[in-house]
């Protein structure tokens, strides 16, 4: 049965990625199923080895230590302004993109970003189809994060036409970041942590091949910047004023984003006595019986991805915990997986914010296609998901 469902999963994600398409007919189907193909053989690996965990668990460890050197220079600079025993998202989550793009910046001035920019990007481009700057940035937002990747890619930003924008938002919205993998950790099994993390990396790409074709020609491919020689503390001052400046808009764009979001609940509340996402959670029961989830946890499972989709994944985490124990453990598996991105509303503005920092034309760009954007990145998820439960 489960293997009906996982064909019929994949037939209505495939279709729902067809139907958004800016060029059905430009669609490469060869690298789609390589893709798939490569996604199946990991998943089987993921879930039954330990080497997957390992690997994960050190990178993971290794930006546990930049965050904490990070919170060094927060401290400084704003230590007692956070309630007691209670953490604050600006000063936790968001200050540190300035040390991240200080890191990032010195990647760039020691010309060992380009250098994997070409080569990283040339290796995975000719398994996705795609250029070899897409290719890098999968790989970067989950090292970077969502919002700080687009610092490591800022000089192509102004060149980079619409279409391979899209492409890089989408991978930034689909992947996590590895400095938060750890704590996601602490709310689900580390294995689906790791499962989803390599799931969206090629999910992104797959999606983006159905959603967004296009051919990238060598001459556009990779885009060589001329710009205008820096000294060292030149460089490090520009980085950490982007970084600053990526914080601080974000941090903005949250605010308006998640406050919008608790209104719409208030108001579907009133009017229908029952909140935006609970009502979305019978719109995504469906899609969770396909997932695999038995038909009497469909409901439940389909809030918890609403919720996802509505707050963020730390929201519906958490709510998961709670109701984890009335679960089978097969949903738990495919729900968690599911959850391990940043396709939520909220990241349409954090990666709107991010990308308007650095060029206030893109970033307009990018808020244009932002619910296009969610809608191919909910798509990565939901592929991710399905792939995660026929391997359980």
């Amino acid at each position: 049965m489960k293997y009906i469902l996982f064909i019929a999963a994949l037939a209505v994600i495939f279709l729902l990625a067809f139907l958004a398409s800016n060029n059905k007919k430009q669609i490469k189907f060869k690298p789609i199923a390589i893709m798939l193909v490569l996604q199946l053989l990991l998943t089987f690996v993921l879930l039954n080895t330990k080497i997957g965990l390992v690997l994960i668990n050190a990178i993971s460890g290794l930006f546990n230590h930049l965050l904490q050197y990070a919170a060094d220079g927060v401290n400084f600079v704003f230590g007692g302004l956070a309630n007691k025993g209670e953490m604050s998202f600006f000063l936790e989550v968001l200050l540190p993109i300035v040390f991240i793009s200080v890191l990032i910046g010195i990647a760039q001035h020691l010309k060992i970003l380009p250098f994997i920019i070409r080569y990283l990007g040339l290796i995975l481009s000719k398994i996705n189809g795609l250029g070899k700057l897409e290719s890098y940035n999968a790989v970067a937002s989950a090292v970077f994060g969502q919002s700080e990747v687009f610092i490591s890619v800022k000089k192509q930003l102004a060149h980079l036409p619409d279409r391979r924008l899209y492409t890089l938002c989408t991978s930034a919205m689909s992947t996590v970041s590895a400095s938060i993998l750890g704590a996601y950790m602490t709310m689900i099994n580390p294995k689906y942590v790791i499962t989803a993390l390599v799931l969206n990396l090629l999910g992104g790409f797959i999606i983006s091949n159905v959603i967004n074709p296009y051919e990238v020609s060598d001459e556009e491919d990779i885009i060589e910047v001329q710009e205008e020689k820096q000294t060292f503390f030149e460089m490090l001052g520009e980085y950490i004023m982007d970084g600053f400046k990526v914080a601080i808009i974000v941090g903005a764009m949250l605010i308006g984003f998640v406050a919008l979001i608790s209104a719409i609940n208030h108001v579907f509340e009133m009017i229908f006595g029952i909140s935006f996402q609970m009502m979305l959670g019978y719109v995504f029961a469906p899609f969770a019986f396909i997932l695999g989830v038995p038909g009497s946890e469909v409901v439940r499972a389909g809030t918890i991805m609403a919720t996802k989709l509505v707050s963020n994944e730390f929201v519906a985490m958490i709510d998961l915990g709670k109701v984890a124990s009335t679960l089978s453990s097969r949903t738990v598996g495919i729900i968690s997986v599911f959850l391990v991105s940043f396709a939520n509303f909220s990241s349409i503005g954090i990666i709107t914010g991010a990308v308007k920092g650095l060029n206030e034309k893109k970033g307009n760009q990018v808020a244009k296609f932002g619910l296009k954007l969610l809608y191919g990145a909910t798509l990565v998820s939901l592929l991710s998901a399905a792939i995660a439960g026929v391997m359980l």
